[in-house]
């Protein structure tokens, strides 16, 4: 038997290993620039659907639910101040700290006629 110049046993399995793991955290953060895509457009979507509720005399935050199908309700905030209404969506996060930090708000602004506000 030759000793070998080197050990290199299980290199190999080492490198599969890490790749494997660079996969899968490249497909995370995927994962996660999507939703928080996902997120800033139906923030947008939820705080139009908000404000035309508004303008019909209707709840703002039932309707900025509904516009936002599977989302929920626990990542949903609605918040009317005026003639303005703010949403904010929290996506799903495997990273629990991330959730807060990428939180997309969207706002919508009524503004009625001249009309309809001496009425």
């Amino acid at each position: 038997m030759r000793p070998s110049a080197g050990r290199r046993e299980g290199q190999a399995s080492v490198e599969a290993v890490g790749g494997a793991l660079a996969v899968l955290l490249a497909g995370l953060l995927g994962f996660q620039l999507l939703a928080a895509g996902y997120a800033a457009v139906m923030a947008d979507h939820a705080a139009e659907a908000a404000a035309l509720a508004l303008v019909n005399g209707r709840a703002a935050a039932p309707a900025a639910h509904a516009a936002v199908p599977g989302w929920p309700s626990s990542a949903t905030r609605v918040r009317v101040r005026g003639e303005t209404v703010r949403v904010t969506l929290f996506p799903p996060s495997p990273v629990p700290f991330l959730r807060g930090r990428l939180a997309a708000t969207g706002e919508g602004t009524i503004h009625l006629p001249a009309e309809a506000e001496r009425s």
